[in-house]
């Protein structure tokens, strides 16, 4: 199981007129699809703690208030094959239970079929941090998952 948890299950993408965003259990990532042939010089990308702002050639593509709170300095953006812009974005609070349900505080929600997604994701992604002896990456997952799923870190070993 060397491969990170999100490569070998894939992950839970939310559709965006710019793009996707998907999550991890410590991670947000953000899919910016940009006109071919762009340049690093071409971006500004602005990465705060709770938001973010991204023009390209002075066109505005995102700006907001991010739905929950990231780790500011380290925060990165790539240009990928001169295409896409990758923004990753650590998330503050790294656990199943804070699944975002939005990339932004009022846009770019995920409907209520992929949130259940995503809420599934992580919660394999932390059983799977859990017990690392185990492989969780083609497990299905039913029953209470939500925020996170049960707690089981008062019982006896």
């Amino acid at each position: 199981m060397s491969a990170p948890f999100e490569e070998r299950s894939g992950v839970v993408p939310c559709g965006a007129p710019w793009g996707q965003w998907y999550q991890t259990l410590e991670e947000v990532f953000i899919e910016v699809q940009v006109p071919p042939g762009t340049r690093a010089q071409d971006i500004q990308c602005g990465l705060q703690s709770r938001h973010v702002a991204l023009a390209v050639g002075g066109r505005e593509i995102l700006k907001g208030k991010l739905f929950d709170s990231t780790i500011a300095d380290e925060g990165t953006w790539t240009l990928e094959d001169r295409k896409m812009v990758r923004i990753v974005l650590t998330k503050t609070k790294r656990d199943a239970a804070n699944c975002w349900t939005s990339l932004l505080e009022s846009e770019y929600a995920a409907d209520p079929w992929v949130q259940d997604q995503m809420q599934r994701k992580l919660t394999l992604e932390r059983f799977q941090k859990e017990n690392p002896g185990f492989d969780f990456s083609g497990a299905e997952i039913s029953g209470n998952y939500t925020k996170g799923g049960p707690d089981f870190s008062n019982l006896e070993k």
